[in-house]
């Protein structure tokens, strides 16, 4: 799935494997980046020059050490969230913002730059933009070149790689401690210096188009359930950017030209579009001398205002039937509801996104949540099922449900036994119990995620990008607590409704060449 998933962990019960893959706990990091469909493989490269002593590229265009230490930075302190001695924040005054979380347990550093663009900023006719130049983002500046990129990393003992997803666009690099340098050096240089107008850099974007084409075919077109979900995509978020998938459509993709790329790069990369994350072992002052060196004298740009994310109003009930090569039959089923960002946005009483994960885990929390226990080990209704929402979403988004029926059991019947239990939640009384038990399953999935410094990196950057602190998180446990059982029941009424749900029922198909599709509302 090109589908963009968080640091929110989603929730999957099920007998036997579901086709729904569950991100949480200490594999959450990697997995959300899997989950967008979009981590590149990044080819080794030849030799550069370094200074040994610090593993910096040799370069005199870097600014001076006396030019970088004027202080062109402010520190940031905010009032409302509990104090973290670990946790620095600074703005330069170009617009980077800059979180430091200190992180001693390894001699390690984590470095992530996140960009404020993503598949819905892209223009109707040139779908993937973003993600082809994330993948060219390792091709070369008149400094570094396309062949030196990963040398330089691999020597100093690191690695890297990038994402793309709907809201955001990402680059992250970890070392050693004492080579932080030359990540902050590698980032600051590719924020700007990209070599469009060599031939080697053409040549390389021909190649990589390419690639990303394959890419396509190989996770999408030739992937029959990502098929159907892209479909199902479409029918949900009808008036959404979101409603399209990341990677984009293959026309577009193969339509795409160097000077789309170029002038992309020049309207969305820029300081002031960008949070620089960095998590290890490291001295707040030292690493922000670093930072001011080799990111204090880059110019901000004027930035275009972004496409709305809100889905315009519900469309009412519908349903697709379709044919497709798949192993077994698949329901899909979504609600569109508000995440915590669209309820600001939209002045919803911001508790509701709250109610709506905990739903979320009372139903499919585990073996004890309602899903399994009921449909899947007592009545024998489904082979497998699967919820995903996310909280943290930049604009509305989907309460999301992937369910496999038992043998001899239709989607239909499926889909009435799965909103059957919804309905027992518009009005029935939840025990404390199976509250606190939703509560700690979710806050456990988040603290889990905070084990590694990419795991936290990754929480501090996906959160700021969408434009929410990342401190919200520790406030999670105390939002949830005073979620209620009535609570649940008004949310439930209020979204989970007939006339607010998109389902899609897939079929294996009788003769591949002659699937067909059908549409009711």
């Amino acid at each position: 799935m090109n589908n963009d998933k968080t640091s929110q962990p989603s929730s999957t019960s099920q007998s036997q494997p579901s086709s729904l893959t569950s991100k949480r706990l200490k594999s959450m990091l990697y997995s959300s980046l899997l989950g967008a469909g979009l981590i590149t493989g990044l080819s080794a490269c030849t030799s550069l020059q370094t200074s040994q002593s610090n593993g910096t590229v040799n370069s005199k265009s870097t600014p001076s050490t006396e030019q970088a230490h004027q202080g062109r930075y402010s520190k940031q302190t905010d009032t409302q969230f509990t104090a973290d001695d670990s946790r620095h924040e600074y703005l330069l005054d170009n617009g980077l913002k800059v979180i430091i979380k200190e992180d001693h347990r390894s001699p390690v550093v984590m470095t992530q730059i996140w960009y404020r663009v993503g598949s819905t900023d892209e223009p109707e006719d040139k779908g993937g933009i973003s993600h082809i130049l994330e993948h060219m983002m390792f091709k070369g500046t008149p400094k570094v070149s396309g062949a030196d990129f990963d040398r330089l990393v691999a020597k100093f003992g690191g690695n890297h790689n990038a994402f793309t997803s709907y809201d955001f666009t990402g680059y992250y690099e970890m070392f050693p401690v004492n080579r932080l340098a030359l990540a902050l050096e590698l980032e600051s240089d590719r924020m700007t210096n990209l070599s469009f107008d060599s031939d080697e850099f053409v040549q390389e974007f021909k190649q990589e188009r390419n690639v990303v084409m394959e890419e396509r075919r190989q996770r999408t077109d030739d992937n029959p359930l990502a098929r159907s979900f892209e479909k199902f995509r479409k029918l949900a978020l009808p008036n959404s950017p979101k409603g399209e998938s990341v990677i984009g459509p293959m026309d577009e993709i193969g339509s795409i030209e160097i000077d789309d790329l170029e002038q992309w790069y020049k309207t969305w990369y820029a300081p002031n579009n960008a949070t620089l994350v960095i998590v290890g072992d490291v001295d707040p002052e030292q690493t922000m001398a670093k930072v001011d060196h080799y990111f204090g004298h880059l110019q901000r740009k004027q930035l275009p205002q972004r496409p709305s994310v809100q889905q315009k109003g519900w469309r009412g009930y519908q349903q697709q039937q379709i044919q497709e090569s798949v192993n077994v039959p698949t329901l899909l089923m979504a609600f569109n509801v508000p995440s915590l960002h669209s309820a600001k946005v939209a002045d919803l009483p911001e508790q509701e996104a709250y109610n709506l994960l905990m739903l979320q885990f009372v139903l499919d929390g585990g073996l004890a949540a309602r899903f399994e226990k009921n449909l899947v080990r007592e009545q024998g209704i489904l082979a497998s099922v699967g919820t995903d929402y996310n909280l943290y979403e930049r604009g509305d988004g989907l309460f999301f449900i992937q369910a496999t029926p038992r043998e001899g059991v239709s989607l239909e019947q499926a889909q009435q036994a799965i909103i059957k239990q919804i309905d027992a939640l518009k009005s029935a009384n939840i025990s404390q119990q199976e509250l606190d038990r939703a509560r700690n399953n979710v806050v456990k999935g988040f603290v889990f995620a905070q084990d590694s410094v990419s795991g936290q990196a990754y929480t501090i950057g996906n959160m700021q990008v969408r434009g929410l602190d990342d401190r919200l998180i520790t406030t999670l446990n105390d939002q949830l607590a005073k979620v209620s059982s009535q609570d649940i029941n008004k949310t439930a009424d209020k979204y989970l409704v007939n006339n607010n749900l998109t389902v899609m029922h897939i079929e294996p198909a009788t003769n591949a060449a002659t699937a067909a599709s059908k549409t009711s509302r």
